[in-house]
Parts: structure tokens; C-alpha cells; sequence
């Protein structure tokens, strides 16, 4: 079963992953010979940098995929579009984008509907008008309960057009079916193996309801603290620690459940990228590869022995 690691940046308090772009070069190549095939670029400063952020990313790596953090209402549909078209092509077809709920900074309040169930009605809503913008061969109008768009078009489409990659997560039935209708890969919650699959059961059901149920993949937030390494908890996302076969060990039963992508976070220095790569995403991408059907079995664990020896 292959598998993809993508490398989230941390926030420090004292900046950004990104606030010196040369330093920052040197990591994206270290991330890349890690063995990361995306980044997520969600930066404190909000949207407009992402962009800026993403386009200069693109521009130094030459393999490296984008995860493109985003949110609707900051920019217009036929802006956003626009812009993330060209960042489509400027990469190469290597940029998603990834749709949260809220931007994590405004203030602008009156700019944000009220209640949950308002916010993925506009998301719903920008992302179809973002389709067809990307997808559209003549210019069109709209008018709906959150935008308005006149002689909409995207005159140079991305390499990926409408069918640019899109992210989303949540857990409630409202944003499920948000996620069952637009979600090429869903961010799910971190828990135990149990509750991930139930929750992936309840992914698939929204998505089954759009004929969409075989184009879902999955990805997992994971926060590694080796041993030895000073970092804080974060109760939100499932956190291995130790070394690679005891990490190993912590992720397999994940991906017994069909998970195909693992989002790492708590590695922000240059020796921690190098250090987690050659120990860990390196090894544990090429055991879970050789693993076959059986031995990624649900229920297989208890029985079955996974040491270093499989790491090598």
C-alpha cells in the first residue's frame, strides 16, 4: 500500500516557518530528500501570503506538491480562481487546495455569516463557482445566497482545471456533506483507530451520495516527538513518539483503515527533517509498500510482530 507524508510547518510564537525565505529554501529541499511529497502552507499572516508563499515554493522545488490553505470569503470566487489557475500552471500541476472553515484571522466580523451551518453553505457555494470558473469555456452570470458573479471566466485555466484537488475535514453532518460533494482528499480528525473509522464510514456515506465514494482518499494529522526531542503535546492530532519501529507501529493500524496519507507535524528544524526522514518516513513508506493485503488486514496487529528488522 504506498503512502504519502506530507510535512506540516509549526507556528512558533516568535515567527514563521517561512519568515526567511533563503533559511526556508534549505528546508524545502531537506524535506523533499526526506521523503515528504507535499507541504502545507498555512502561515499566520494569512491568505495573501499563502499565495505569495506557495508561488515561491513552487518555484524552488522541483518536485515538492503545495497544499494550498484557503478559506471562502476572503477573496472573491472569480479572484481566487484566477489566482490559484496560475499558481496551477506555475507549478506544474502541483498545487491543491486545502478549505477551512473560517480564516484563522479577521477582522472584519460582519465579513463572517453566522453559524455553522451558514459557513459550509458559502464554502459549498464558492467551490462550485471556483469549478466552473476553472472549467468554463464562455463567460457566465451568478447570483446566489452568498455571491454574485458577472461574465465569470478564467481566460488561462490551470494544468489541472476543474479538477484541481481539493481538501476539506469537519465532523459534522453539515460539513460532511459539504466534504461528500467537493472532497478529493478529506483531513480527517485525529482519535483512536476506532473512532477514525467511523468517522471515514461517515465520509464515504456523504460522498456515496454524489457518486463519489471510489474518488475519496484519506489523510491523518500525525505529531512525531521522538524521544529525546523537546516539543509540546498537541492533544489534537494522534502523536507517536520514539524510534522508527515503535512509530511504525504506531501507524500501521492507520493505514490498515485505507489511509493513504499521514500530515507530520513537530518537525521543524533542519536535523529534525533529516533525523525523521532517514529514520522513519523513508522506511515506514517502503514496509508499508511491500506490506500486502493480509498483513495490513484489520485486526492483524495483535498477532503479528513488527520490528526494526521490517524497517530495513
Amino acid at each position: 500500500m504506498p503512502i504519502e507524508f506530507t510535512h506540516v510547518p509549526g507556528k512558533p510564537a516568535n515567527g514563521s516557518f517561512f519568515y526567511d525565505f533563503a533559511e526556508t529554501a534549505t528546508k524545502l529541499s531537506l524535506i523533499e530528500d526526506a521523503g515528504f511529497r507535499k507541504l502545507v502552507i498555512d502561515d499566520p499572516a494569512g491568505l495573501l501570503a499563502n499565495m505569495d508563499i506557495a508561488a515561491q515554493t513552487l518555484d524552488r522545488t522541483p518536485a515538492l506538491e503545495v497544499v494550498l490553505t484557503h478559506w471562502a470569503g476572503v477573496v472573491e470566487p472569480a479572484v481566487a480562481a484566477r489566482q490559484l489557475a496560475a499558481l496551477d500552471l506555475r507549478g506544474g500541476g502541483r498545487l491543491s487546495l486545502r478549505m477551512l472553515s473560517e480564516p484563522l484571522q479577521d477582522s472584519d466580523a460582519e465579513a463572517r455569516p453566522a453559524g455553522h451551518s451558514v459557513v459550509w453553505q458559502r464554502i459549498d457555494e464558492y467551490l462550485v463557482l471556483l469549478k466552473r470558473l476553472w472549467s468554463n469555456d464562455e463567460p457566465f452570470d451568478h447570483e446566489g445566497a452568498f455571491y454574485s458573479v458577472k461574465g465569470g471566466y478564467v481566460p488561462r485555466k490551470g494544468l489541472h482545471g476543474g479538477d484541481l484537488t481539493i481538501r476539506l475535514g469537519g465532523q459534522s453532518d453539515t460539513a460532511l456533506k459539504v466534504a461528500g460533494r467537493h472532497a478529493d482528499i478529506f483531513e480527517l480528525a485525529a482519535g483512536s483507530p476506532d473512532e477514525v473509522a467511523q468517522l471515514m464510514q461517515r465520509v464515504r456515506g456523504a460522498a456515496a451520495e454524489h457518486g463519489r465514494a471510489g474518488r475519496l482518499r484519506f489523510a491523518l494529522p500525525v505529531r512525531i516527538r521522538p524521544e529525546g526531542w523537546s516539543g509540546a503535546s498537541d492533544h489534537k492530532t494522534v502523536e507517536v513518539a520514539g524510534p522508527p519501529a515503535r512509530l511504525a507501529l504506531s501507524l500501521l493500524p492507520y493505514a490498515a483503515l485505507g489511509i493513504e496519507e499521514f500530515m507530520i507535524g513537530g518537525i521543524d528544524r533542519s536535523s529534525e527533517i533529516a533525523r525523521i526522514g532517514r529514520e522513519t518516513v523513508t522506511p515506514i513508506a517502503n514496509s508499508l509498500a511491500r506490506c500486502d493485503a493480509d498483513t495490513l488486514a484489520p485486526g492483524t496487529f495483535a498477532s503479528r510482530s513488527f520490528t526494526g528488522a521490517h524497517l530495513r
